[in-house]
């Protein structure tokens, strides 16, 4: 077990060189946190902020890594490392999700963690950014090899998670089952029942109604709020999803729901494409029985590289990170591009499309609602008190056009695009907080 402030044991520390900014620069890290990284660096210079200032928004506050042994259900063992990265905590306790993943390291979960600062504080939560995650591969393994896996790492980082200290949820390879077990690991091991210490948990043991797809219905109101901005409504575009899962597939349900043509979607083994709309409801019947989007006989098939520069209006990337980079950014023609997943665009592709104009919706703003509805149930947990789906469902709308306005209002005053004009106020929030609480000792 190892508690540090921007390093691992196991990983050598970011590199730093000479800067007339800041002395972080990502030159040695690649992947999201080079990304996450020059994002932040980006706003720093727009802000004026000291290398000091830069270095703490950019340095974790605490990371963790464990090792976490497995018992087989045929009485072998393997080893997996866990990792949990609070990256900021002067806005409130850590907030982030847990990735079960074969790719999943401790420069991922860093990016994670710095994206999800940003999200809270951008939809003004009180919360700062969190992630943890493993690098197993849960579709490899049985629920009872995956229980035991969830408690064990649970109890080995139990020291710094807690209602009061840092609150996960379900992210990539992890569900409300997932979080059930972490919050009785949790609450046994403290001798009493705390549903606050996760959100995502499932109805019956204190979960929310509206969680589970809230983080797809902040994707659509984000995007009724761009295409707005242009006179269009849902019902006047074609969408296209990548990523038929807990975010995209409920996405998919709603934007064809309320008029929009969904010509394409797919999932990690292919896709499907029909000029003119899918049959959403006959796909989601196809993928509870096959569990594939692929095979569907309601359209054509198309591969997930080729769903991303298909001729629609809205694209929707809501799988994994860098699936719009320099190489394909050049030919996606959608108008707008909602972000879905976190961190799906490069900052070579970003700088691309914004150049050709298309709007990109980044991801601390499109996919936020997950956060924003895991708040309502972390405070009905505290309060012992329950809101109707209504009322959740109301009040997530409010939050995201309100964030939506204001990242909108900050992009037309600066001459930003959305990216920088959602970065600029959140990194602004979180730095305020840092300077009005000043440095201890």
């Amino acid at each position: 077990m190892s508690d540090t402030s921007a390093t691992d044991p196991t990983h050598e520390p970011v590199a730093v060189r000479e800067s007339t900014v800041s002395p972080l620069v990502p030159d040695r890290v690649t992947g999201p946190l080079a990304t996450a990284l020059s994002q932040l660096e980006g706003a720093i210079q727009r802000l004026g902020y000291d290398p000091g200032m830069h270095m703490m928004l950019a340095s974790p506050r605490r990371e963790i890594h464990v090792a976490i042994p497995l018992r087989r259900d045929d009485g072998t063992t393997e080893l997996f490392h866990g990792y949990r990265v609070q990256h900021n905590i002067s806005r409130g306790p850590g907030k982030g999700g847990l990735r079960y993943h074969p790719a999943v390291d401790i420069d991922e979960v860093r990016a994670l963690a710095m994206w999800m600062t940003w999200k809270c504080a951008l939809v003004e939560l009180p919360y700062g950014g969190a992630k943890g995650g493993v690098s197993i591969d849960p579709r490899h393994y049985s629920a009872s090899e995956l229980e035991r896996v969830t408690r064990r790492y649970t109890s080995e980082i139990m020291p710094m998670i807690g209602p009061e200290h840092d609150i996960m949820a379900p992210d990539i390879g992890t569900d409300e089952q997932t979080m059930a077990w972490v919050m009785d690991t949790f609450s046994v091991n403290r001798g009493h029942t705390i549903p606050a210490v996760v959100t995502g948990k499932p109805l019956q043991v204190g979960g929310s109604l509206g969680r589970a797809t809230a983080t797809s219905r902040g994707v659509v109101h984000s995007t009724r709020a761009a295409l707005r901005e242009a006179g269009l409504d849902l019902a006047d575009v074609r969408v296209a999803v990548q990523g038929f899962g807990k975010v995209g597939g409920p996405a998919a349900s709603m934007y064809a729901e309320a008029g929009a043509r969904v010509e394409a979607v797919s999932d990690e083994n292919g896709g499907v494409h029909r000029e003119g709309g899918l049959d959403l409801p006959r796909l989601r019947e196809h993928v509870a029985a096959t569990g594939t989007v692929v095979g569907f006989d309601g359209g054509d098939p198309i591969g997930n590289d080729d769903l991303l520069t298909l001729d629609v209006d809205v694209l929707v990337p809501a799988a994994v990170e860098h699936v719009l980079h320099a190489q394909n950014a050049g030919d996606v023609k959608a108008r707008w591009v909602v972000e879905g997943a976190n961190g799906p665009t490069t900052g070579e592709a970003d700088a691309m499309l914004t150049e050709r104009g298309v709007t990109v919706v980044p991801d601390i703003l499109a996919n936020a609602g997950g956060v924003v509805v895991s708040y309502f149930e972390w405070v009905q947990a505290q309060q012992a008190y329950w809101w109707t789906e209504a009322e959740i469902e109301q009040r997530l709308a409010d939050r995201m056009a309100q964030a939506y306005a204001q990242v909108a209002e900050t992009s037309r005053r600066e001459n930003l695009s959305l990216r920088d004009g959602a970065l600029l106020l959140s990194v602004r929030r979180v730095a305020e907080a840092h300077q009005i609480r000043g440095l201890y000792p």
